[in-house]
């Protein structure tokens, strides 16, 4: 199936997506922004990895963003 890369709205915040090997890939700072409200999405989650990594959580990897 072929399908296009777009962006969906949630709660009228755009959330870029890509679609590659069969599965969905979200940008996960708009995730953030739809879903925190922060002013600064990508330094939200910046914070929120540093804090997963020191309590030892294995839910963010090693990995630098892609551009969308």
């Amino acid at each position: 199936m072929n399908k296009q890369n777009k962006i969906i709205v949630f709660e009228s915040k755009a959330i870029r997506r890509v679609w590659r090997k069969d599965e969905w890939w979200f940008s996960i700072v708009d995730v953030v922004s739809a879903l925190t409200d922060s002013l600064d999405a990508g330094a939200y989650w910046r914070k929120l990895k540093q804090r997963l990594l020191e309590e030892g959580s294995q839910v963010v990897t090693n990995c630098h963003g892609l551009k969308l």
